[in-house]
């Protein structure tokens, strides 16, 4: 479970952290930063809570001491719970300090821990119910010779525990009208298990990810046990099988089966969707003819490092055509490899089949997270599982029904009780019932109320808000709405940060400020503003994005026209600055014969600093002629900033694609930083919005998409039919962006640009005409 409570401590003061629907809390953050106050910011990185970012601010002369906690529920895996913490000071520390207490009311089975980097094993101290774990190296200790002032300390450290488990319902906690259900039943026969291995051979696997697939499988194989049934399906944009139909895993027919895997090659596109239908295709003949036991497990593993290319190449199609296929009788897991991989394709298509998605890490060890991720899927000991409760007694449950329960791993089942005065209840499931208990947590650990307070009441919530976005991703239109607005609401009761709120924290607005005025910086990677102005960027094929603070709203276009085109962005005559971009397009026409453009390269000129500056996806040039240092400054990464002095500040983001995709290639973003710092003259696409536009919404409506609403809007004297829709912002996340709601202008953005969008069409990337 993955909850913040982030403190800091201000000239003497100490500020908490306040959890805010995303949005908020970002413009708290930036304001914050661009008067030159301390501030931090913890946001979800992605779609799962387990995984965050922490942006923080320090002012000027200041002493601050940040404090993060952090709440997760461990995930038993491979019998065991596991807490890995990396640790990389790069330098070494006065006080270095590594202390882990834990409690767990079943007993402790067995403990260890230990560090990548630490040569000798940790002996920790631990009793029945408790343990505690201490590392504190001194300065020499952490030294890698004497008098080197480079330190040993850089890797990992560990700790995995499991607890003792009786052969009965599980562990099951009640503590004020809230219970916990912990369900891993011991000494249980594995059930045989039908399993076919989806493999990418397309050419994007060519080198040492084919090998150390090929390695993996090799392996995976070996581990087969005798009553299990498997199949192999390779696709590259055709495909081909080992066998027809699911064969038993005797030792000849595995030893047959590696030699297969030896002789795969790489050649090809990606047509997933063929594959993954080859792949269910098997399996239901292997039942339907009976081949199979009939107490089994099905599940489909796919491998794949790209987009669907090749074939039916839509997402969503595929996703709706796995689904049916499927049809609730088998498993889809999915492995991604690198991060070139739609891992969102992924990981929404195997949760709408009851399984997940795992990213496999390009790396020496892929191999080994291959392997390890099927350890975990190998051994069902149960299929359909299904916790039952007291109805009358019981509600607000958790998911109670699992498809499979794995060798090693755990059921995690939370609810509310009806009587919060209740202390016992009947359990049961086809295995076994049993009684559950209330037990006094305070009473046995008295000095650790800080745990067990009210954390089945947290537990519950944080299972309940997993399961809400789970279904924004895999539900209807109605569900996915109601599903974000009930997630929404729990995230700020609970303070929860999730991928739809953050925490934010500054020093309040009542007290005094600092006189004075912002300063830009010379060379930064922060996105910060001036002040809350609005921040207009192209990104996209390409999707114009006008933000409007005052209003709290945002509004875009698209603009449509040939490749090779060239528009103004901006243009401000009495501070001598000029941006054009000129458009490209993909590599050749998609099969769905749309034409996609994106700007591919970007003039920048300032006459003033007499900097003229050019952009393109592969390099950068630079003429300067009355130019110093302290006038202009380019920072460079995966996104460049360009600034200017005393003006505004640009941010070009470049958005890489996979070299051999067949149709897109890699284009550019382009973002306007500080932009009330230029003139009230300046125009362009995007300068023409920089000191905002008035505008009203009504009649808001139904339209041909049921989460896309129509509306009219009144602007600039007309009224505009627009819909409600989103555009990504990569300012954050330079790689997946974040979906910013909008209401979109159709027609290339007639009637709220001025004139037409031919009218921004430019004869060269210098060029004002």
């Amino acid at each position: 479970m993955t909850v913040f409570v982030y403190l800091r401590e201000i000239e003497g003061q100490t500020y908490t952290g306040e959890v805010k629907e995303k949005e908020k809390a970002k413009k708290q953050y930036q304001k914050a930063v661009s008067t030159g106050q301390t501030a931090g910011l913890v946001r979800a990185s992605g779609r799962k809570m387990e995984k965050f970012t922490v942006s923080v601010n320090i002012a000027a002369n200041s002493n601050v001491t940040f404090i993060l906690t952090h709440e997760e529920l461990l995930q038993r895996k491979l019998g065991q719970y596991e807490i890995m913490t990396r640790v990389k000071p790069k330098q070494l520390v006065q006080h270095f300090e590594i202390v882990a207490d834990i409690y767990e009311p079943q007993g402790i089975d067995f403990l260890e821990a230990y560090g990548t980097f630490i040569s000798n094993e940790l002996l920790p101290w631990w009793r029945k119910q408790s343990a505690h774990i201490s590392f504190c190296p001194t300065l020499d200790q952490q030294r890698k010779c004497l008098g080197c002032e480079g330190t040993l300390i850089d890797g990992d450290f560990f700790i995995k525990y499991d607890v003792n488990r009786a052969e009965t319902i599980g562990d099951i906690q009640i503590v004020n009208g809230y219970f916990v259900h912990f369900f891993a039943p011991s000494d249980l026969p594995r059930v045989p298990k039908n399993v076919v291995f989806v493999i990418d051979r397309s050419g994007s696997m060519r080198g040492i990810k084919m090998k150390q697939t090929k390695d993996a499988m090799l392996a995976i194989l070996n581990d087969l046990a005798e009553d299990d049934y498997f199949g192999i399906v390779l696709f590259d944009s055709s495909i081909s099988t080992w066998k027809e139909s699911l064969t038993k895993a005797t030792k000849e027919n595995v030893s047959e089966a590696q030699q297969f895997i030896q002789g795969i090659t790489d050649l090809g596109a990606t047509n997933i969707n063929d594959a993954v239908m080859k792949a269910v295709d098997m399996i239901m003949k292997g039942k339907r003819d009976k081949k199979v036991p009939e107490r089994s497990v099905s599940m489909v593993i796919l491998m794949t490092d790209g987009m669907p290319n090749s074939g039916e190449s839509s997402v969503p199609h595929i996703q709706e055509n796995v689904l049916l296929a499927m049809g609730g009788n088998m498993t889809l897991f999915c492995l991604g490899f690198g991060d070139d991989v739609d891992y969102s394709f992924l990981d929404v298509m195997s949760r709408q089949n009851k399984g997940l998605a795992r990213r496999i890490y390009e790396g020496s060890d892929a191999t080994v997270q291959l392997q390890g991720f099927y350890e975990e899927v190998a051994s069902p000991l149960l299929s359909e599982v299904d916790l039952r409760y007291p109805d009358n007694l019981v509600n607000s449950l958790t998911t109670s029904h699992y498809k499979q329960l794995f060798n090693g791993s755990e059921i995690v089942v939370a609810g509310r009780l009806t009587d919060y005065s209740l202390d016992n209840f009947l359990v049961e499931d086809f295995i076994v019932k049993g009684q559950a208990s209330a037990q006094e947590w305070d009473i046995l650990y008295p000095e650790q109320e800080y745990i067990f307070g009210d954390y089945t009441e947290r537990l519950w919530a944080y299972l309940t808000i997993q399961e809400l976005l789970s279904k924004r991703s895999t539900g209807t239109a109605e569900e996915k709405g109601n599903a974000t607005a009930q997630a929404l609401e729990m995230s700020l009761q609970y303070s929860f940060v999730t991928p739809l709120t953050s925490m934010v924290v500054t020093k309040p607005e009542t007290d005094e400020e600092p006189e004075g005025h912002f300063v830009p910086q010379l060379m930064s990677n922060a996105w910060t503003h001036s002040r809350i102005s609005p921040t207009n960027f192209v990104d996209g094929d390409p999707h114009f994005m006008i933000e409007l603070p005052e209003q709290e709203d945002a509004l875009c276009f698209n603009i449509d026209d040939r490749p090779g085109t060239i528009f103004n962005l901006v243009r401000d005559q009495l501070a001598g600055i000029l941006v054009n971009g000129q458009t490209i397009g993909d590599k050749k026409v998609a099969p769905d014969g749309k034409v996609n453009t994106y700007f591919g390269r970007f003039g920048i000129i300032h006459q003033g600093l007499g900097v003229r500056l050019e952009v393109t996806t592969h390099d950068i040039t630079v003429q300067v002629s009355t130019l110093t240092h302290s006038d202009f400054a380019v920072t460079k990464d995966r996104s460049l900033t360009v600034t200017l002095r005393d003006s505004v500040r640009f941010v070009v983001i470049l958005h890489k694609v996979w070299k051999q995709h067949p149709y897109h290639q890699d284009y550019l973003g382009f973002y306007t930083l500080d932009s009330h710092l230029l003139s009230p003259s300046v125009h362009g696409l995007l300068g023409q919005f920089y000191h905002g536009v008035q505008f009203e919404v009504k009649d808001m409506r139904p339209g041909e998409v049921p989460e896309k609403p129509d509306a009219t809007m009144l602007v600039k004297g007309q009224e505009l039919t627009v819909t409600r829709g989103w555009q990504r912002d990569f300012r954050w996340d330079v790689k997946n962006g974040e979906n910013i709601p909008c209401w979109f202008i159709h027609s290339n953005g007639n009637g709220l640009i001025d004139g037409n969008h031919t009218d921004y069409i430019m004869s060269g990337l210098f060029k004002t005409v």
